[in-house]
């Protein structure tokens, strides 16, 4: 009887502990499946177009969108262009009076046609090497206060015979200047240069109180190196002022990129 009794319990213990078992199993099953859905659901919002979701959720996004399309971002700076240096070229005598004048025998010249065509010449080689170059008149309101790294007047020389001597080139400074080791620069690179491309004479004694008072040297910003040059005589130079004018423009242009490189002048013998 005892064991028959055991056996009932037994048997009343395992009836009664099966529903638990299968109890928890269906409640993590559910648990599963409700987090596959939550899943599921979380990567259906973000794949599907805002147009399919519901209406506040597909406002809020499409919100989001416009925001980040109509924020302004961030861009790398700009740098400002800079401007290139200047270099003032006057053209001797324009747009006041005509220079000197050669008779018709001598072919009638003008030093104001011939100071121009080689000033605009001058301009084009500094321009085509890299630099502003402003074309200037002889009492151009742009002198007063000028800054630039270099000015340079151009001229030529009287018509007039006056011996065989008379003939080649000058070239000048002012008397006093603030800064005279880059006038005396400058007027050595425009000597040299100039001697050196035109095969023309460098004409010392015939500096005149002309050149050196230049009235431009007064005008111009006391930072500005200024020079003047003649750049031959009008009688027995004349052929190479007016029929070759791109060598004497060269000859110039040469000279003050001289100055303004801070070319090696020691070495070169001034004629």
């Amino acid at each position: 009887m005892n064991k028959e009794t055991s056996s009932a319990s037994d048997l009343n213990q395992n009836t009664t502990s099966t529903p638990k078992s299968t109890s928890g199993g269906m409640f993590r099953q559910l648990q599963f499946v409700i987090l596959v859905a939550f899943a599921i659901a979380t990567l259906f919002t973000a794949w599907t177009e805002p147009g399919l979701l519901p209406g506040g959720l597909s406002e809020k996004l499409s919100n989001a969108l416009t925001l980040q399309r109509t924020t302004p971002q961030s861009e790398a700076p700009t740098t400002t262009p800079r401007s290139n240096p200047r270099i003032g070229i006057v053209a001797g005598h324009s747009g006041n009076d005509s220079g000197a004048v050669c008779s018709d025998a001598l072919g009638g010249y003008h030093e104001v046609d011939i100071n121009l065509n080689v000033a605009s010449l001058v301009r084009e080689d500094l321009v085509a090497q890299g630099y502003d170059v402003d074309l200037l008149a002889e009492f151009d309101p742009r002198l007063t206060g000028y800054h630039a790294l270099a000015l340079v007047s151009i001229h030529a020389d009287s018509c007039e015979y006056i011996n065989d001597q008379a003939t080649g080139f000058k070239v000048s400074a002012a008397i006093s200047t603030k800064y005279p080791e880059q006038a005396a620069r400058l007027t050595t690179c425009l000597r040299t240069r100039y001697a050196s491309i035109t095969g023309m004479q460098f004409h010392s004694g015939s500096v005149t109180g002309d050149m050196t008072n230049y009235h431009a040297f007064s005008e111009i910003s006391t930072d500005t190196p200024a020079a003047i040059i003649e750049t031959g005589f009008m009688n027995l130079d004349r052929e190479i002022l007016t029929q070759h004018p791109d060598v004497i423009a060269n000859g110039i242009a040469s000279g003050i990129l001289c100055f303004v490189r801070n070319e090696d002048i020691s070495a070169t013998q001034v004629p």
